[in-house]
C-alpha cells in the first residue's frame, strides 16, 4: 500500500470546496478505501482547524463536527521528537521554511514517502534533495 504525507492545504480541501478539490476528495476516498496510507504531524489538525476558523464559513458547532470527522479518520499523527524533530530542524534551516512546513517534509523523508500539498510555493522553496519528497495536487494521478 502506498504510504503519503497529508498536509493541511488538502485536508481543507476535504471540507470547502476550492481549487483542486476533486484530488484532495480522491486522496481521501483513496484512504478510506485502504487504497492508500495517510500519515501526517501532530500538528495537522491544529493547522486544518484554524485554516477553517479563518475562512469564517463554519459555525462553532459546524467546527465540532469536522474536529470529530478529523478524529474519526485517524490519520496516523506524529510527535515532533528524536531523529524526526532534528530533521525536521535541519530541513526548516537548509531551505528556509518554517518549521511547521519543514515537519511534513522531514516526515516524507524519514518514511520514504510524498507529500501531498497544495501548496506550490513550498515546493519551490526546497532544494532539489527534497522537492522529489512533494507532490502537488495538480500533479497526482
Amino acid at each position: 500500500m502506498l504510504l503519503a504525507v497529508v498536509d493541511a492545504s488538502v485536508v481543507v480541501k476535504w471540507f470547502v470546496e476550492e481549487e483542486n478539490s476533486s484530488k484532495a476528495i480522491e486522496i481521501r476516498d483513496k484512504y478510506v478505501n485502504a487504497e492508500l496510507k495517510l500519515i501526517a504531524p501532530e500538528i495537522l489538525l491544529f493547522e486544518v482547524l484554524n485554516a477553517l476558523f479563518y475562512k469564517k464559513l463554519f459555525s462553532e458547532t459546524e467546527m465540532k463536527s469536522v474536529c470529530e470527522a478529523l478524529q474519526a479518520y485517524s490519520i496516523e499523527l506524529y510527535p515532533l521528537e528524536g531523529d524526526y524533530c532534528y530533521k525536521t530542524i535541519e530541513i526548516a534551516f537548509k531551505n528556509r521554511i518554517t518549521i511547521y512546513d519543514a515537519a511534513y517534509v522531514a516526515l516524507a523523508v524519514e518514511k520514504d514517502a510524498f507529500v501531498y500539498t497544495a501548496d506550490e510555493r513550498l515546493k519551490n522553496m526546497l532544494a532539489e534533495e527534497y522537492k522529489r519528497y512533494v507532490k502537488i495536487l495538480k500533479e497526482i494521478w
